[in-house]
């Protein structure tokens, strides 16, 4: 049983990196955007590919007023959900590991 033990811990800490590594991408996508970058930029394109899928449709979610204010607040959404995901999911799945 130990071996299903082990097997579900690393689950939980492959599932810590890929979000906190989710979340500094996230990150690293809201500072390229104070600045104007180069949208041929290998990085940059990187950076919009990988994200965009999931901060599009939290802009259509957001109200009218918060969309015409000309912050995007759809990042820190996002990053507060994946963050919420590291409390709260990571911990579950290390707690069920412990039960076997």
């Amino acid at each position: 049983m130990f071996i299903l033990n082990n097997l579900i811990v690393a689950l939980a800490e492959i599932v810590d990196i890929i979000l906190l590594g989710y979340i500094i991408i996230i990150f690293a996508r809201a500072i390229i955007s104070w600045v104007n970058p180069d949208p041929y930029n290998k990085i940059v394109i990187f950076l919009y590919r990988f994200t965009e899928p999931v901060l599009q449709p939290i802009r259509k979610i957001l109200p009218l007023p918060m969309r015409n204010i000309g912050i995007d607040f759809s990042p820190i959404i996002v990053v507060l959900v994946l963050y919420f995901l590291r409390l709260f999911l990571v911990p579950t799945i290390r707690h069920l590991a412990s039960l076997f």
